[in-house]
């Protein structure tokens, strides 16, 4: 019982955090699915009127799991046929076990697509 209890502290420490390791795979995972996403979209919308903000909707519809408003997203591109168009975004995380932050950022990630 004894080793039990001084066990038993470490190891619901070492539980919350692989949840919290999860939670922020699971945003890293939706921000990169959803950048994907909207890069897809930049792709093929070079000939509607606003392909900057057909990429960024798409990103945003995408990403529903995220807060919007905290998402920050990036698109560049000439548009022309052939070339590249890249969309990034980025999102804040923060791990925190019992309240207290151990860490804390943004998580990125970039896509870039031929425009077709």
């Amino acid at each position: 019982m004894v080793e039990f209890a001084l066990v038993l502290p470490i190891l619901v420490l070492l539980l919350f955090s692989v949840i919290q390791l999860g939670i922020v795979y699971k945003d890293y995972l939706a921000l990169t699915d959803a950048v994907r996403d909207g890069a897809r979209k930049a792709a093929v919308a070079r000939l509607s009127g606003d392909p900057q903000g057909t990429a960024v909707s798409a990103v945003d519809t995408a990403a529903a799991d995220l807060d919007a408003s905290k998402l920050a997203v990036q698109v560049d591109s000439t548009w022309k046929q052939g070339q590249d168009v890249t969309v990034a975004a980025s999102y804040p995380y923060e791990i925190s076990v019992l309240g207290i932050v151990v860490k804390s950022g943004s998580l990125h990630t970039t896509v870039t697509e031929r425009v077709e």
